[in-house]
């Protein structure tokens, strides 16, 4: 019997953990990190190489197939309000889950009021009120406390992960109200397809291209359309040819990410989760949540035609790889695949909606974001009004458009909205450990995202044909050959 690729996949993961985990209790870790995680890299890179042109050519002959302006229009609108309506409501589970379990709150007492009297400290550094408005540092009780706790800020100043991440943070915040549309229009096409961060000006350059052929007389226009539509033939074929060897590029991958974390000392992995084990279990609830219920549900209503072990099987590839890469980019020519060949999503909806949504839909990171602001206010004592939690709903939207689909660049957009509530942007230092991994996590979540709402539109238009019948085949993947 013919073993799927998910299957394959995560095999490869699961013995990249186990790898790592033995290597390092071996005192092997350099090694692994020396000859086997640079295939896991390599790997990265394969995928990054063919998305960004991927992503311009299939909305290219996505919007060229539409064959009407108008159209346009309205597929538009479709895809960025159903995007932002699943934003909205993956920012509302968050809040609603990380004041439910209060995880901020079973971290010991003692612990907290030393962190709000930092707090402050830090607030009345930049000249800020408190969030709360309460008061620690004029209450005599603590004022042994407020002498040894100076110390503290100078130590999460200089942190240089941290440090780097709140400067592109800063010149974003710093940005005029428009700059967002001078941002999404590019100078120099070229220098956009290089530029990891620009995959905004891409689908910029890629829309106006196609639409602009869509107004050229067909006889003229048909020849561009047809090389494009065969270049992109090219990148997807690409893609079969590296996914055969996935399953070891994601035991490297997997391999080098626990080594890294681990060292020579295996404990220091359950230490991390150990001291982040109530935040990061009530983010992954969250995000298990979006994943087995919401989705299915929206699939189950919206998109009849495909049942809910048939939508799990069908984009499980898409999932594994995106769980291995932290990359909703560099998963898009998987995800696309699945899309089109399992769920039986018309080409003209995937090669426009899928691209733009692994650049502007973040519904994991904007979960991941509610959560994590919350929890870092609880753990300091301070309580975030229904206010400023809304602050953080609109905020974290936001920023969730913003965020490029590579991995980790929700932290950035994290100390914006810290910094939208009146929090210390140096609190990302406090979830650095744990990132990573639930990083992989909220890929998942947006990648099924993604998917979910192509098939939503495509319904909606008509040009879905879910194939029942393969439901019951184990190899139900895209064709790898």
């Amino acid at each position: 019997m013919k073993l799927a690729l998910h299957w394959k996949i995560l095999i490869g993961l699961f013995l990249g953990v186990l790898w790592a985990l033995v290597s390092s209790s071996l005192g092997w870790s350099s090694f692994t990190m020396d000859w086997i995680a640079p295939f896991g890299t390599i790997f990265i890179s394969l995928l990054k190489l063919i998305a960004v042109p991927l992503v311009l050519f299939s909305i290219i002959s996505g919007v060229a197939g539409l064959g009407d302006p108008s159209s346009l229009g309205r597929l538009g609108l479709k895809t960025l309000g159903m995007y932002f309506l699943t934003t909205v409501f993956a920012i509302s589970l968050g809040l609603i889950l990380v004041n439910l379990v209060a995880p901020g709150k079973l971290i010991d007492e003692e612990a907290r009021i030393d962190n709000r009297l930092n707090y402050e400290l830090w607030a009345a550094e930049q000249g800020l009120p408190t969030a709360d408005a309460e008061n620690f540092l004029n209450d005599p009780n603590y004022a042994s406390q407020v002498a040894s706790l100076d110390q503290a800020l100078v130590k999460e100043a200089a942190n240089a992960e941290v440090a780097s991440k709140m400067e592109i943070a800063e010149a974003t915040k710093n940005s005029g109200p428009l700059q967002f549309l001078i941002d999404l229009v590019p100078n120099n096409i070229f220098n956009s397809l290089s530029d990891n961060g620009s995959m905004l000006k891409v689908i910029f350059f890629a829309l106006f291209f196609g639409i602009a052929l869509l107004f050229i007389p067909k006889d003229r226009g048909e020849p561009v359309v047809k090389l494009v539509d065969s270049i992109m033939e090219v990148f997807l074929k690409m893609v079969d040819l590296i996914m055969q060897a996935a399953p070891f590029f994601v035991f490297a991958l997997l391999a080098g990410t626990v080594s890294k974390m681990a060292g020579d000392d295996v404990s220091k992995v359950l230490e991390i989760f150990k001291g982040l084990s109530w935040y990061s279990l009530t983010v992954f609830v969250g995000l298990a949540l979006m994943v087995a219920v919401v989705y299915p549900l929206v699939m189950k209503f919206l998109v009849k035609s495909v049942s809910y072990t048939g939508f799990f099987k069908a984009i499980s590839p898409a999932q594994t790889l995106a769980f291995s890469t932290s990359s909703s980019a560099a998963t898009l020519p998987v995800t696309m695949e699945c899309v089109e060949d399992n769920l039986g999503v018309d080409k003209k909806i995937t090669s426009f909606v899928l691209p733009i949504g692994a650049t502007v839909n973040m519904d994991g990171t904007s979960l991941y974001q509610a959560v994590a602001v919350v929890f870092l206010a609880q753990m300091h004592l301070i309580d975030l009004s229904l206010g400023l939690q809304l602050t953080i709903v609109l905020t974290a939207t936001l920023a969730s458009i913003g965020s490029a689909a590579v991995p980790s660049a929700g932290l950035v957009m994290l100390i914006i909205v810290l910094q939208a509530v009146g929090l210390n942007p140096a609190w990302i230092g406090i979830i650095l450990p744990v990132d990573r991994i639930l990083d992989m996590c909220r890929t998942v979540v947006n990648v099924t995202g993604d998917a979910t709402v192509s098939s939503v539109i495509a319904a909606g238009e008509k040009l879905i044909h879910f194939d029942k019948d393969r439901e019951t085949d184990d190899t139900f993947e895209p064709d790898v050959n």
